[in-house]
């Protein structure tokens, strides 16, 4: 949800691309304004304004609403994000959404919705609407229609305004919106908290009204949050209960009506203007939060208006650069051209200036592995047959029930808090600071936590053919541990061949393409938390969220297990306690995990297979 760093990035990388391409005198082709637009609540929020020169054509708006300042933004023309619908002629608007920057008022974390009977009650949707409404009445030259976008909190504006929409709105692209910040995005994974990127996060946008960075001293930020011990240190020692969201966070750590109330569940309804919903597949921050808006909305979309595009991306990765790589995984094609020139550009073209045939594919998706665009009637496909893959004795994994009936069938670790498994490779940057590979840690090699004692893995034998899977992934793991709470951290991986020809430096390697994290005190319930009885086998299942992706021959496919990820997800002191902001250094315990692979305890990652 946050673009602070990234946003920057593409700026500058937008402004020095472009300029190359167009003389002095074309950097004139926007007349820009920079003015302030009342609200309802007579609250004024700062807004810029870019209007094609010495053009005779009614065009329409192209909104986008941010948290992160709009003063410097480039011309449109030179904004690689928007490029290709520049050239189709916009009139670009771009707002400070209220406490940010320029704009008046007070900032929110996404700020609940409204009480509609109450006639003087704001919130984004209305903010959106009265915007829209002062354009249409004061801007020269429109057609009466608008469309929104924006990636990230500027996705999740963009849904907002999509709730109660002004006439005009006709169509929008929610980009990487977060849906659930307890289920799934930003904040936690299936109750478990982000720590360094929420502790980042509450400073960067609380502090100030500006984005402002936490000023660690150390360059591995491992260490510092190792140091920090119980989260209750957060606000004795920096915070002193000055930032709201923090304050939230420890106030509420099970899934209440505070976190109910935000969540898109809660808040969406039918489609009420077209929607695509875009996604991308190691989006370090809100992968889960498209595909659950897509998902809502298409159980209420009664008139075809909801569609859904995923594609090779980290978080925004298709804004900005040719998408031909991240990290380490090549692509082979310039999945970020195509999304801006040919499904954005057009969906927008059609939808505000009648342009184009319409024929959108209800699912686009990149499937990686054979690097290609495919189609879809419905996502997931309905066609994909949903196949266990289990775990077997000797780190083996294979597609036939385990035969083993042994109280004895299971593999086990131990798990120390005071040791925890980083999430990437050390050093780990701050996570918006000069240098961070915050941006393409989903798809680093995880061969570096190989030699650890915590970390189990299966593989299977050499793949003979090639194996698409297509759709949404489970893991179903039994487990069992000596404390009275754990996290489980499940990786599925794309082991590349020893040898690998084509790329031989990629030999070998390790690409994570799906994983999730599951606090086991929210087994049966995220809203009460309940102790595990030490030593108990309970069966945890883990949503893996979606995946289009062939393993190809001579592959192998890998599943590893562990107990921390640090420090993108707190500490869990593995000793119950009702709240782990609380929780005192004693609760921090060593326990032993162990994951069953037997007749009655089954433990399998479902994967969605799809005949090619």
């Amino acid at each position: 949800m946050r673009l602070l760093f990234f946003k920057r990035l593409l700026l500058f990388i937008s402004i020095i691309i472009f300029q190359t391409a167009f003389s002095q005198s074309n950097e004139d082709k926007y007349d820009r304004q920079e003015l302030m637009i009342t609200m309802r609540d007579g609250i004024k929020l700062n807004t810029v304004i870019f209007t094609p020169k010495n053009s005779t054509e009614k065009m329409p708006f192209l909104f986008l609403r941010t948290p992160y300042g709009v003063s410097d933004y480039p011309s449109p023309e030179k904004n690689g994000y928007i490029h290709d619908m520049a050239e189709d002629g916009y009139i670009f608007v771009f707002q400070d959404i209220r406490g940010r920057y320029k704009s008046e008022g007070k900032f929110e974390m996404q700020r609940f919705t409204r009480d509609k009977k109450n006639p003087t009650a704001i919130d984004e949707s209305t903010d959106t609407y009265d915007s829209i409404d002062w354009l249409l009445a004061n801007i020269k030259n429109n057609n009466g229609k608008a469309g929104m976008y924006g990636i990230s909190y500027d996705g999740w504006t963009t849904v907002m305004g999509a709730l109660d929409p002004h006439p005009s709105l006709k169509a929008v692209s929610e980009q990487a919106s977060p849906a659930d910040m307890f289920l799934g995005d930003d904040f936690h994974h299936n109750g478990a908290f982000r720590l360094s990127y929420g502790f980042e996060y509450a400073f960067m946008e609380e502090a100030s009204k500006t984005d402002t960075l936490y000023p660690f001293e150390v360059y591995d930020t491992y260490d510092w949050y190792l140091k920090l011990g119980s989260l209750a240190n957060v606000n004795k020692k920096y915070f002193f209960n000055k930032l709201p969201s923090w304050n939230d966070f420890a106030s509420h750590p099970n899934y209440d009506e505070f976190w109910k109330k935000q969540s898109l569940p809660y808040r969406l309804d039918t489609p009420k203007v077209h929607i695509m919903n875009v996604a991308g597949w190691w989006d370090q921050e809100d992968f889960y939060g498209p595909q659950k808006a897509y998902e809502i909305w298409e159980k209420k979309d009664q008139f075809n208006k909801n569609y859904i595009v995923i594609g090779p991306w980290n978080h925004g990765g298709w804004a900005g650069g040719p998408g031909n790589k991240l990290g380490n995984i090549k692509f082979d094609t310039s999945t970020g051209v195509t999304f801006r020139k040919d499904i954005q550009a057009k969906w927008f073209a059609y939808h505000l200036k009648g342009k184009g045939d319409g024929n959108f594919a209800e699912a686009t998706t990149f499937q990686t592995g054979s690097n290609q665009w495919k189609t879809y009637d419905s996502w997931p496909p309905k066609e994909a047959v949903k196949t266990n893959l289990y775990l077997q004795p000797g780190g083996k994994l294979s597609f036939t029930k385990p035969k083993e009936n042994s109280t004895d069938a299971f593999d086990s670790y131990i798990s120390d808090p005071a040791h925890p498994v980083p999430y990437r490779t050390r050093p780990i940057e701050e996570t918006y600071g000069p240098g961070s590979r915050w941006y393409t840690w989903l798809t680093e090699d995880q061969r570096f936590v190989n030699n650890r004692p915590d970390v189990l893995s299966w593989e299977t034998d050499i793949l003979e053919e090639d194996l698409p899977v297509t759709g949404n992934l489970l893991a179903k793991i039994f487990g069992a541990t000596t404390g009275s709470d754990c996290d489980w951290v499940v990786k599925l991986i794309d082991v590349y061949p020893e040898d690998y020809k084509k790329e031989p430096k990629m030999s070998g390697y390790q690409f994570m393409v799906a994983n999730d994290v599951f606090r086991g005190r929210f087994r049966k319930s995220f809203e009460k938390p309940e102790p595990i009885t030490p030593d108990n086998v309970e069966q945890y299942t883990i949503d893996l969220h979606s995946l289009n992706h062939v393993f190809k021959r001579g592959h192998k496919i890998m599943v590893q297990i562990q107990s921390s990820w640090f420090p993108i997800i707190d500490r869990n002191p593995q000793k119950y306690v009702p709240n782990i902001f609380e929780a005192k250094e004693s609760d921090f315990i060593i326990t032993t995990q162990k994951v069953y692979r037997s007749v009655q305890f089954p433990s399998c990652i479902e994967l969605p297979l799809l005949k090619n």
